[in-house]
């Protein structure tokens, strides 16, 4: 089957795609061009890895683009970037929640839960940044700069900075939402406000823990997120902590427990009924973890194995008291998911850093459709592609595929068909 055509088939009776994009709406009073067109261009736009508005604009013209999107003439870059301001974001918000919750509901995601846990990692990325261009949503900070004789200027650069949510497993990677850090307010707290509206789009039991840096070890966002009603494993790095110099005291009289995982061998010891910082939070526990593994390095044009060897340490609320220092090992290891298969495939691919247009609104709804395409192109590779899964062929390959299938437009028919 032609690539592009059976991915808008599975996406369309899978998950229903086709009504999903014809019921995002603008703001514009007097439409010309329909809004779905506008959506399906830039979806397809997102899907096809095409980075800036221009270069969509000139893939509008093949007839293979005109077929699918059931508009026969070019789609100019200026109308892209003027309906991106004047989306409504939860239109684009509800289509990502409806195809995750979907992917659920299909048992796509039982191979990524941990002893029947599912688990959500949140960090920060920094998306682009500017030395001149801002908007009322960019954050500001001061840089200093050499110039050509090495003089040493200070000047404001702007950027802007999202936290994301993003569940990894074996079969596939997804992003459930990602939430703007605002000028002026730290991680925690839009992190906060991520979390909360996934508990109201997804509801409280779509997942059961949250993973996150160290950045996040702090009393009033734990506290947070447990009273949500999700678990929380946090890495411990912060020596200031008295919970830090506990552990380490009653680490000598706790027993240690051994297994060997992933090449790895790992020495685990779980510590519990310590005091955090806030009392509500009652007592929390702390696994550390020292692990060895060799791995391959390149020296003098060698190929030669060393050992490495790491140590970790994690704290975990209440809500994992039933379960082992090996479950919250693992837990601990699903954060680098969203740094490993989100930021970077995204980056390298998707586009990621590139701004198609500096608008608080566009920003966000442009984020929302590159996260949604890639959500997609993950699910029908990765679940459904047989030469992917017997490693074939390469997600790069299969994406310059579909592209290279847009040329036989006589064998595609119109998204809005069927």
């Amino acid at each position: 089957m032609n690539p592009i055509k059976g991915f808008w088939h599975y996406a369309k009776k899978v998950y229903g795609l086709h009504w999903r994009l014809k019921g995002v709406r603008d703001d514009r009073t007097q439409a010309k061009i329909p809004t779905e067109v506008v959506s399906a261009t830039l979806f397809l736009g997102m899907l096809l890895r095409i980075g800036a508005f221009l270069q969509l604009e000139q893939e509008s013209k093949r007839w293979g683009f005109q077929r699918l999107t059931g508009y026969a003439q070019i789609v100019h870059d200026d109308l892209l970037a003027y309906v991106c301001e004047r989306y409504r974001v939860e239109d684009w918000r509800w289509v990502l929640v409806d195809v995750n919750r979907q992917l659920k509901k299909n048992k796509g995601l039982e191979s990524a839960m941990i002893n029947g846990l599912l688990v959500v990692a949140l960090d920060a990325n920094e998306q682009f940044h500017s030395d001149k261009r801002c908007c009322e949503a960019c954050s500001q900070r001061r840089i200093k700069v050499k110039d050509s004789k090495g003089v040493e200027h200070e000047h404001i650069q702007y950027y802007h900075r999202q936290v994301y949510a993003h569940i990894q497993g074996p079969d596939c990677s997804v992003i459930l939402d990602l939430e703007p850090i605002r000028p002026g307010e730290d991680e925690c707290r839009a992190a906060l406000r991520l979390l909360g509206r996934m508990r109201r789009m997804y509801g409280p039991r779509f997942f059961q823990v949250v993973t996150v840096d160290a950045w996040y070890t702090k009393g009033p966002f734990l506290l947070a997120v447990e009273k949500m009603g999700w678990g929380v494993v946090s890495v411990l790095k912060q020596e200031k902590y008295h919970i830090n110099t506990m552990a380490s005291l009653l680490q000598r009289r706790t027993a240690c427990q051994e297994l060997v995982e992933a090449k790895r061998q790992i020495k685990l010891w779980d510590i519990r009924h310590l005091d955090f910082t806030e009392e509500a939070m009652g007592k929390v526990r702390v696994v550390i973890a020292d692990e060895k593994w060799e791995q391959n390095h390149r020296v003098g044009g060698t190929l030669q194995r060393q050992e490495e060897q790491s140590h970790w340490r994690w704290m975990a609320t209440r809500k994992l008291d039933g379960y082992g220092a090996a479950v919250v090992w693992r837990i601990g290891h699903r954060r680098w998911g969203v740094e490993n298969d989100a930021f970077n495939e995204l980056t390298q691919h998707y586009h990621l850093t590139h701004c198609a247009h500096h608008h608080p609104v566009a920003i966000l709804v442009c984020l929302l459709i590159k996260v949604l395409a890639f959500n997609l192109f993950e699910f029908y590779v990765k679940l459904n592609g047989k030469l992917w899964r017997v490693g074939r062929t390469t997600l790069r390959e299969i994406a310059r595929q579909m592209d290279l299938s847009m040329e036989q437009w006589e064998q595609l028919e119109p998204i809005w068909s069927g």
